[in-house]
């Protein structure tokens, strides 16, 4: 159960910083994407 809420918190957080960011490029996004990934991993290993 947990881990199925750390997904849905992950797919959140994404879908956030995806809205609120508006990248211009495919390029800057997938760069959001991996930034806000490096940033779920160090929470989650706490």
């Amino acid at each position: 159960m947990r881990y199925y809420k750390v997904m849905l918190g992950a797919f959140a957080i994404l879908l956030m910083i995806g809205s609120v960011t508006g990248c211009n490029t495919f390029r800057g996004m997938g760069q959001d994407v991996q930034k806000g990934g490096q940033a779920i991993e160090g929470a989650a290993s706490r």
